[in-house]
C-alpha cells in the first residue's frame, strides 16, 4: 500500500511538472512569435531607412554637381567681368577716380587727373560717402 502510494504521489509530481513544462513552453514560445515579429518589423524598417538614404545620397550628389556648375559660371562670369573692367577705357578712368577718392584725394584733383565733369566727381564722392557711412 505504502508503494501503491508513493507511485501515485509520484505520477501526481510527475503531471504537475509535465503541466509546468507545457505552460512554460507555451509561454516562450508566444515570446519567440513575438520577438521574431519584431525582428520582422525591425528589417522592414531598416530597408525603408536604406532606401530614404539612398535616396538622399542621389539628391545630395545631384546638388553637388549643380553647385559646381554655378561655382564654375560664376568664376566664367567674374573673368569676364574683370576682363571687361580692364578693356574698357571709360571703367579705366572712373576705377583711377575711385581709388583717388578713397586715398582722399580732393574733388578738384580728381577732376584734373581723371577729366571728369565735375557732376561726375561729385557724384563718385557722394557714394563714397554713402558706402563709408
Amino acid at each position: 500500500m505504502l508503494l501503491l502510494s508513493l507511485a501515485i504521489i509520484a505520477l501526481a509530481v510527475a503531471l504537475i511538472a509535465l503541466a509546468m513544462i507545457i505552460l512554460f513552453k507555451s509561454s516562450y514560445a508566444s515570446e519567440l512569435t513575438s520577438q521574431l515579429q519584431q525582428f520582422k518589423d525591425s528589417a522592414e524598417q531598416i530597408n525603408i531607412l536604406r532606401s530614404e538614404v539612398q535616396e538622399l545620397r542621389t539628391g545630395l550628389l545631384s546638388i553637388g554637381k549643380r553647385v559646381l556648375e554655378v561655382e564654375q559660371q560664376n568664376e566664367e562670369l567674374t573673368q569676364q567681368q574683370a576682363a571687361q573692367k580692364y578693356d574698357d577705357p571709360d571703367a579705366k578712368i572712373y576705377s583711377r577716380a575711385v581709388k583717388m577718392v578713397e586715398l582722399g584725394a580732393d574733388l578738384e584733383e580728381v577732376i584734373r587727373e581723371c577729366e571728369l565733369p565735375r557732376a561726375e566727381a561729385e557724384l563718385l564722392f557722394s557714394l563714397h560717402k554713402q558706402k563709408g557711412a
